[in-house]
């Protein structure tokens, strides 16, 4: 089973590469954000509890996302492996997430890092504020903000698997397709 980290700042293009990886290699899409949503709709013990934080204007705690992520493995355990998307975003939810693995016997196999520069990701960002309606990337300000942000929270996670030598950059710039073998080429040499 693999289990690739899809890894890149906001606009980097991990949705339309992830969506690739998975028809190619059938893979489970694994998103933090989807699972929130999808327990909150269906009522879930964990979606009326990262409701109440949520609701109280607070983060989720890495312990009910990883119940979340756990669940979503345990109930697909004759997949061919799993693309974590937006997952993890700290070095703390990485370590948690190595753990309820390795309990199962699993490990992440590869992070591959979407890299792109900070012009093009605003740029991206904002063409993407524009056509999709997201509130998020269409204002400047909140798009430099997630950047730093992503910077400050999210980027010491390469560093996490790099030292695991599971850390393969991959230039984000390019024709999608482009992109996608050079994806696909690291990925076949894990299979």
């Amino acid at each position: 089973m693999i289990n690739i980290v899809l890894f890149g700042p906001p606009g980097a293009g991990k949705g339309t590469q992830s969506r690739k990886i998975i028809e190619k290699y059938e893979l489970i899409h694994l998103s933090t954000g989807e699972l929130l949503r999808k327990h909150m709709e269906e009522g879930t013990y964990m979606g009326k509890l990262a409701q109440k934080f949520i609701d109280e204007g607070n983060l989720v705690p890495d312990e009910v996302v990883i119940k979340m992520v756990e669940f979503k493995i345990d109930s697909h355990k004759d997949a061919n492996g799993f693309i974590y998307d937006g997952f993890p975003r700290t070095v703390a939810q990485a370590e948690e997430l190595d753990v309820m693995l390795k309990m199962r016997g699993m490990e992440i196999s590869l992070m591959l890092a979407l890299e792109v520069d900070d012009k093009e990701l605003r740029a991206r960002l904002k063409l993407r504020g524009e056509t999709s309606g997201r509130t998020d990337d269409q204002n400047i300000q909140r798009i430099n903000n997630r950047i730093k942000v992503y910077k400050a929270k999210t980027l010491p996670v390469a560093d996490y698997y790099r030292r695991q030598s599971k850390y393969q950059g991959i230039n984000g710039v390019g024709y999608v397709d482009g992109i996608f073998n050079e994806i696909s080429m690291f990925i076949d040499l894990i299979k």
